[in-house]
């Protein structure tokens, strides 16, 4: 007998000029496999290609996030070829990391080098962050950034995120910025 069952969220369909950002879907697997294995997606993130396996972890994760949490990552889609070109999002990890982004939502993004340099990563990361504030879950959106990535830092501050304070994750040193949607 089921008493009740709670309603799972799922990623909601955002449209931007040139990208639709969905729910991961188990088809994306082969494209998001490549991504994640690419050396220069992972540079300032592990610094190791990711395996089938955790890729695939990856995109469980993701869907996870939304039904759990109502909030998580999108598949960043290219209208024109159909193409996944990247991951973008929200998060709570729950990292060990100081200061402490518990409870907070994190953004985070990953274009594929192919289409980095134009707009894409901009586009919907705005998209993220409008429909957010929109969903008025968090007065705020938090990120950490390798400080040597210094296209995605130039990319959060166009975007409206500032810088609050330096850390380590992982034994990597670590920038930390917010934005605040008041």
């Amino acid at each position: 007998m089921i008493i009740e069952q709670e309603r799972c969220t799922a990623a909601p369909t955002l449209k931007g000029e040139r990208i639709i950002m969905r729910a991961h879907q188990a088809s994306d697997f082969d494209a998001c496999c490549a991504l994640w294995a690419d050396p220069d997606v992972v540079r300032y993130i592990s610094g190791k290609p990711s395996s089938p396996t955790d890729t695939w972890g990856r995109i469980l994760k993701y869907a996870g996030h939304w039904s759990l949490s109502g909030f998580g990552y999108w598949a960043v889609i290219e209208k024109d070829t159909g193409e996944l070109i990247g991951d973008v999002g929200f998060s709570d990890f729950k990292r060990d990391i100081t200061p402490s982004l518990d409870g907070l939502a994190e953004a985070g993004w990953v274009i594929s080098p192919k289409f980095h340099g134009q707009g894409y990563a901009r586009e919907a990361v705005k998209l993220g962050l409008s429909w957010l504030k929109g969903s008025r879950l968090f007065p705020e959106a938090h990120c950490i950034i390798a400080p040597e990535n210094i296209a995605s830092v130039t990319l959060a501050e166009r975007v409206g995120f500032e810088k609050y304070a330096d850390g380590t994750y992982m034994g990597s040193p670590t920038v930390f910025m917010k934005q605040s949607f008041t």
